[in-house]
């Protein structure tokens, strides 16, 4: 089966999928960082929001939040849960709102369904037009150059008469900007057990390189992938939340000059090095070809 036929049609077992995901302690993490980075705006969307549990957490906490995806069935589902919330068919990496967002987040590595660098770099665009000065934009990512492809999660649930047993795990080729989720679902009912294999297609991106995208428009806090306490990154774990602080238009300008004339000065430093490197090499030889001389004179007045 595709991989939106596989989402799709499974779109009323993605809550088993993730029924070991502690969505209340996530959301509580998400609300104490906004606190501490926030404007103490209470406006809120999730991108990728599936079924819409964050968005419920999120309500119940007092938010005007609302969630988009780009699957129909679980924005339906999503409704029904959070009827008091709006939702929205929309992409990610092209997404429009309505009136400034105060807190954006994006939860379960759902960053990485960015088709590509290009686009995530759209998303964090999209983001940042969306957000209120001294909004937040909140997620989790993987670093691909930490990725070990043998490691998976697993887990099984009872639902009345069926056995699910999910499994997941990353996998990254150690070059470009592709990795991929490989997903099995089994489904076992009394004698019969069927099976579906997938792999989701998602950006890969080093910590580097996203932080490198992000601090143009953002100031970036990166933690340690722990939702009960708030811990700085360790500079070695390949899993993160970022917490970043959208820059006001100006600062915004600020920056991208400022990053731009770094990039200038290392190139005008590299260009110098060169240039001062054919310098000397010139000088050597010229100095050479004057010991030569002097030597040939020095030879002709005493033959």
């Amino acid at each position: 089966m595709s991989v939106n036929a596989l989402y799709t049609d499974l779109s009323g077992y993605y809550d088993l999928m993730c029924v070991d995901i502690d969505y209340l302690a996530q959301s509580h993490a998400i609300r104490r960082l906004h606190q501490i980075f926030g404007n103490e705006g209470k406006r809120h969307l999730d991108l990728a929001c599936g079924t819409g549990p964050h968005v419920r957490h999120f309500l119940d906490a007092g938010y005007t939040s609302s969630g988009l995806d780009i699957n129909q069935p679980m924005l339906d589902i999503a409704a029904q849960r959070c009827p008091e919330a709006h939702f929205s068919l929309q992409d990610m990496s092209s997404f429009e709102v309505d009136e400034p967002l105060d807190l954006i987040t994006c939860f379960l590595y759902s960053i990485h369904y960015s088709d590509g660098l290009d686009k995530l770099g759209d998303c964090i665009a999209s983001a940042h037009r969306a957000l209120n000065e001294g909004g937040v934009f909140c997620f989790n990512a993987v670093d691909k150059q930490r990725i070990d492809n043998a490691l998976f999660v697993k887990h099984t649930v009872q639902q009345a008469e069926d056995r699910f047993t999910f499994r997941s795990g990353w996998h990254y080729s150690g070059q470009g900007e592709r990795q991929s989720l490989r997903l099995s679902i089994e489904k076992t009912t009394a004698e019969t057990t069927k099976v579906w294999y997938d792999e989701h297609p998602m950006v890969a991106v080093s910590f580097s390189e996203l932080i490198a995208l992000l601090e143009p428009t953002f100031e970036v806090h990166v933690f340690e992938h722990d939702y009960q306490t708030i811990t700085p990154w360790d500079n070695v774990s390949g899993n993160a939340i970022f917490v970043c602080e959208a820059r006001g238009p100006r600062l915004a300008f600020i920056v991208r000059a400022q990053l731009k004339l770094n990039a200038h000065q290392e190139i005008a430093q590299h260009l110098i090095f060169a240039l001062t490197v054919v310098l000397m090499a010139g000088l050597a030889e010229k100095r050479a070809k004057l010991m030569c001389a002097k030597r040939q004179a020095h030879l002709l007045e005493h033959f």
